[in-house]
């Protein structure tokens, strides 16, 4: 590799030496190696392709337990960051330095030392009814905690910034902390603290006035006893205080990353990007991941030198949970600034079986799957998490918990991880470095390309995710809360994204809170999955579209209410559409659905919700209540728009969406004939012209496609043969030393001698040149694998 002078982020690309670049990293956590297997760790890294390594760096390992700091391996060699840094150097590996204060990594206190929490009580936040927090979370702006946090950064950053590239060392990127306010969102602990509740006081009568707050909450700001109670113990229907606790605290982590930054720097650490990780994966799902988005993106939008990267525990991706790694990229895009690129720092890696009990068991080929519709979203940056598993020393300090070792998964960690504990690959290796290959054979044009949508984006509402603190006693929040998690995002059961993107669509997402093009000759239609409460700023918003001669189409239920709860229409009055009755399913009741008109639907179909819907102008009913005949699905046409309200959770009938889409004029630029859904589709262009195809099939049924655009078929219409479980990034017009390779139907291997190697399937394989003659290959299954030379 190449000597890295520079490391920049611009026009969402990641500059190496000025030239973008695809990242490919693995962690490998030097702390838990002896330090006779780092070479070995970081030779397989190489090995599998990767050009760096990242590496949390814990406080907790690095601090001893009379507070003095070891960095140089001298009283542990678990404690030998430099040698590690150096030989990463050697072996000419790039580093994504991690170096906290928070690690978490399954270390105890999540990676702070116990003095920190002995000598400092009062950083432990109290929450909902002065109740002390479940968690090992601290108040991030506790003056004790800062000034512990500056203490750790000036040993730490001197370190890093010796090391920086550009200075001849490795460090390329560092990360400012880790999973900022997850801990406080998972325990539904918000920092109630004396010190964080004075500051609340101030920031709600800076931004309403005393008066204001006084209406607002049912509070005196001045009253400071009264008001610690108010808010710790709110009364029920606490809607307005709820949300704007949420709101103090995106403002607050602004105010922490700021410091953790500002603190970097004044110890020379300006060279390379910061980053911060976004959390919120569970269970195999991505629904709850835009809640650590929402916290955090005021603490990194359009920000020089720092972008954010997704942390992300998906384990297989299918027919189910694709959209949401794919909406979570758009909605992470969606509140980046013009160069900040999209990145991942903790990429899932391994076979999942984080408990050591065969309780889960992932699939390798998800490695593949995930990276290829992550690169294909133009992300910059991988970093497979964990990519070495190792074991877990000793504490030096005696500490009476059962094990007395620095993290709680015992003495083996990385049960899971492609390299084990104990140095030996297990299956998901081979797929790692067969992936990593695949990428890195088209990165050559990749890295400067952008992903190409579909004239449609789906709505992004941050405030529909500031839902992580609830009073256990207000039940009407958890009735907004909960109505907020059916119908956000996604969409009810998730339907709305997961029909557009099996439907053959590629789309961003839109912040419709700040960046909602209303200009009709530009804009997109704009998808929202609406829930009743909607900010009266957005709900205004999007009536101006309309008006204006936007399209939108609206899926749940009809907005009827502001943040704070009172009554607020002012999207559904624009649209000239009334909600009715909500009918809900369950197992006495069976609503029912069936579209009629112009929609490509026959057959009633069952829902689990409906609202019946009163347009009170011209309007063409498209789907009604089996049961009543009520409207529940009408087209309008407000002003110089166009929109359309579906006000029920309607079954993932690819059919059915694309026909809503096409309504308001909206078609996939990609067809195919697959006989079975599970294909995704989409493509990345440069400013030259040069485009790649991305197909991925996430089912379990081989395909044989066509796939055309709006010419006609691509690839003369030969057949692409996509197995089961697997993408291909097929080139369109991407140029070679001496011509222009017009297509194949297999992928770029890279480039040799100014040359384009493509990489043989075996079976179907076709190329065109422009300006030669026609060139295809009979099939051949035994070519499957084969480097061969096209240009």
């Amino acid at each position: 590799m190449t000597a890295v002078e520079s490391v920049r982020l611009s026009r969402r690309r990641l500059l190496l030496n000025g030239k973008p670049e695809l990242v490919f990293a693995g962690e490998v956590h030097y702390f838990r190696l002896h330090r006779r297997d780092w070479a070995d760790r970081l030779d397989r890294l190489r090995e599998a392709g990767c050009t760096a390594v990242a590496s949390y760096m814990p406080w907790l390992v690095h601090e001893r337990p009379d507070g003095a700091i070891d960095l140089r391996g001298d009283t542990s060699e678990y404690r030998d960051l430099v040698g590690f840094l150096d030989l990463a150097a050697e072996r000419g590996l790039l580093v994504i330095a991690r170096p906290g204060p928070f690690v978490m990594a399954e270390l105890k206190n999540e990676g702070i030392p116990y003095r920190v929490y002995r000598e400092h009580p009062e950083i432990l936040p109290v929450g909902w009814d002065g109740r002390p927090g479940t968690t090992r979370t601290v108040d991030y702006l506790a003056p004790g905690f800062l000034t512990e946090v500056d203490r750790w950064y000036a040993e730490i950053m001197p370190v890093l910034a010796q090391r920086q590239v550009g200075r001849g060392g490795p460090v390329a990127a560092v990360q400012l902390d880790n999973e900022i306010g997850m801990l406080s969102w998972v325990s539904n602990t918000p920092e109630l603290t004396d010190q964080t509740l004075t500051d609340f006081a101030g920031w709600s009568t800076k931004r309403w006035g005393s008066d204001g707050v006084r209406t607002r909450y049912g509070l005196d700001p001045d009253d400071v006893p009264a008001w610690r109670d108010g808010v710790r113990s709110p009364a029920p229907g606490s809607l307005a205080l709820h949300h704007d606790l949420s709101e103090y605290h995106r403002d607050r982590y602004d105010r922490y990353v700021t410091h953790l930054r500002d603190s970097a720097e004044s110890h020379g650490v300006t060279a390379v990007p910061f980053l911060i990780n976004i959390h919120g994966t569970g269970g195999g799902r991505g629904r709850t991941y835009p809640i650590g988005i929402s916290q955090l993106y005021p603490s990194y939008r359009g920000k020089p030198r720092l972008a954010s990267g997704s942390d992300h525990y998906l384990g297989d991706l299918t027919v189910e949970n694709v959209a949401d790694l794919y909406v979570m990229n758009a909605f992470m895009a969606a509140v980046h600034g013009v160069d900040q690129p999209l990145t991942s720092l903790e990429f899932e890696a391994g076979l999942g079986d984080y408990g050591e009990d065969l309780s889960r068991f992932v699939p390798p080929e998800a490695l593949a799957l995930k990276t290829r519709l992550c690169v294909a979203q133009a992300n910059r940056l991988v970093n497979y998490y964990l990519f070495a598993g190792g074991h877990n020393p000793p504490l030096e300090e005696a500490v009476a918990d059962g094990n007395a070792r620095i993290a709680f998964t015992g003495e083996r960690h990385g049960f899971t991880a492609p390299i084990g504990p104990e140095g030996v690959p297990n299956a998901s290796y081979p797929v790692l470095r067969d992936t990593v290959t695949a990428v890195r054979g088209a990165a050559h044009v990749l890295a400067d390309m952008d992903e190409e949508y579909d004239d449609l984006a789906l709505a992004f509402v941050p405030d529909h995710y500031l839902t992580e603190y609830c009073h256990p006693g207000d039940d009407a929040r958890r009735e907004v809360v909960a109505e907020l998690e059916q119908f956000r995002g996604m969409g009810s059961r998730d339907v709305v994204a997961r029909a557009m993107l099996l439907g053959g669509f590629s789309f961003p997402a839109v912040d419709v809170q700040a960046d909602l093009d209303t200009n009709p000759a530009t804009g997109r239609a704009i998808v929202l999955a609406s829930a009743s409460t909607l900010a009266a700023s957005v709900q205004q918003r999007l009536a101006d579209l309309v008006h204006s001669g936007g399209r939108l189409l609206m899926a749940g239920v009809l907005p009827t209410r502001d943040t704070d709860g009172s009554a607020c229409t002012i999207l559904a009055d624009a649209l000239e559409v009334s909600g009715g009755e909500i009918v809900i399913g369950n197992e006495r009741v069976f609503p029912s659905v069936r579209a009629v008109g112009w929609t490509t639907a026959q057959a009633e179909v069952r829902v689990g919700v409906l609202q019946h819907l009163a347009p009170r102008g011209d309007a063409e009913v498209f789907a009604r209540d089996v049961a009543s005949g009520n409207p529940v699905a009408v087209e309008v046409r407000p002003g110089r728009g166009h929109a359309l309200v579906l006000a029920c959770d309607y079954i993932c009938d690819l059919g059915f969406w694309t026909a809503l889409l096409a309504r308001l004029g909206v078609r996939p630029r990609y067809t195919h004939d697959a006989t079975s859904p599970g294909i995704v589709v989409t493509s990345t262009a440069d400013d030259r012209g040069q485009r790649l195809l991305h197909l991925i099939n996430v089912g379990p049924v081989d395909q044989a496609i066509v796939v055309r655009d709006g010419a006609g078929p691509l690839f003369d219409g030969a057949r692409v043969h996509l197995p089961a479980r697997a993408g291909r990034m097929l080139p369109l017009n991407v140029r070679t030393g001496d011509g222009v390779l017009a297509w194949s139907t297999c992928d770029l291997a890279g480039v040799r001698d100014g040359t384009l190697l493509v990489r043989r399937t075996g079976v179907g394989d076709a190329v065109r040149f422009h300006g030669r003659d026609p060139h295809t290959w009979p099939d051949a299954p035994e070519a499957a694998g084969q480097v061969v030379v096209v240009a």
